[in-house]
């Protein structure tokens, strides 16, 4: 079975910076298990970034959600903690600038994956968004989120996502 572990901007400004919350920081230990049980397989670990520039403000999302972070090469864009040094430079990463990555979805495609599990914040922003994308590219591939794995700033929402994910036929583990 070939399988792909997602790890969902798991960046500073997400966990203690301008946007971080208590438990995105708790789920530093569960998400670094997380990928070294992928790496003692052999499955393939990539990474999103939320990433921005400096004319955040000036963009739509930055307008609807005025708090400017992961912007190219800050210390907020970073990945965060331990995980970093598990994402070095062998490790794919999808830069993106907006919740869901395009360039994501076309590279589970052309590889063709029967199993993709996503982990990371903010569950109901752009861990939804890039599991819908994930089960478009790939309709017959197991598509898993890890409820022990993933976190929003308001619990209230972060179920909502689970549930609403559930509904769209994506695993939902550890809930």
């Amino acid at each position: 079975m070939k399988k792909i572990l997602v790890v969902v901007d798991y960046q500073k400004d997400f966990v203690n910076g301008s946007l971080g919350f208590d438990k995105a920081v708790i789920l530093e230990k569960a998400i670094g298990q997380k990928i070294k049980q992928y790496k003692q397989n052999d499955d393939e670990v990539v990474f999103t970034l939320d990433t921005h520039n400096y004319n955040y403000m000036q963009t739509q999302e930055g307008r609807n959600l005025p708090f400017p972070h992961c912007i190219r090469n800050t210390e907020g864009w970073n990945v965060y903690g331990k995980i970093a040094d598990l994402c070095d430079e062998t490790t794919k990463c999808f830069e993106k600038a907006t919740f869901g990555s395009l360039e994501l979805a076309a590279y589970l495609t052309n590889k063709k994956y029967d199993c993709v599990e996503l982990i990371g914040v903010v569950s109901n922003i752009c861990v939804i968004s890039n599991a819908i994308l994930a089960k478009a590219a790939l309709p017959e591939a197991e598509i898993i989120v890890d409820a022990s794995c993933t976190a929003s700033f308001d619990e209230s929402l972060n179920q909502k996502a689970l549930d609403v994910m559930q509904g769209m036929q994506i695993k939902i583990i550890n809930s």
